[in-house]
């Protein structure tokens, strides 16, 4: 019970942000005045499908809307701890209506790829979480470690997005 009560209120709080993201226009934004350049890496561990789906439709919100404000948003998402689990084709154990976010994240996923977002899944975590890597959407590279890929990112001037 405690366990959906938090989903549900990240759930609004992901929706609210949403609504204000979308309302705000790049001159509203003090903190982007001389930026040219975005690059950020965000750490997604998100295993609830619905959260994940929202997650990943905001960030790709962020990098359309950074690119409509000519800020050359430059992406990765990692994929690691429990949030592999939601970026593979194999489904059992998931409820129908899990289903349908898993088919949210996958076209997601898709657009992102297209939209030249990179997408990785650490390959340590697959293992603890019994998730074949071949069964992994085709879009998302394995990295052996995403730790240190999120270290590399970072020691390049990325900026570190935790997405719990």
């Amino acid at each position: 019970m405690k366990r959906k009560i938090i989903t549900l209120l990240n759930l609004f709080i992901a929706i609210l942000l949403l609504c204000v993201v979308s309302t705000v226009s790049g001159e509203e934004y003090a903190a982007m005045k001389g930026v040219e350049s975005a690059k950020a890496v965000f750490d997604e561990r998100q295993s609830n499908p619905k959260s994940a789906a929202l997650h990943l439709k905001i960030i790709h919100q962020t990098y359309e809307e950074l690119a409509a404000m000519k800020k050359t948003p430059v992406f990765v998402v990692t994929f690691s701890g429990p949030s592999v689990k939601i970026i593979s084709k194999n489904r059992e154990g998931f409820s129908s209506e899990d289903q349908k976010s898993l088919d949210e994240i996958a076209n997601t996923i898709s657009a992102m790829s297209k939209d030249g977002i990179k997408l990785e899944i650490c390959l340590i975590a697959a293992k603890v979480f019994n998730i074949d890597p071949a069964s992994v959407l085709p879009e998302i590279k394995k990295v052996g470690n995403g730790w240190i890929s999120i270290i590399g990112y970072q020691a390049q001037g990325y900026s570190l997005v935790p997405v719990y």
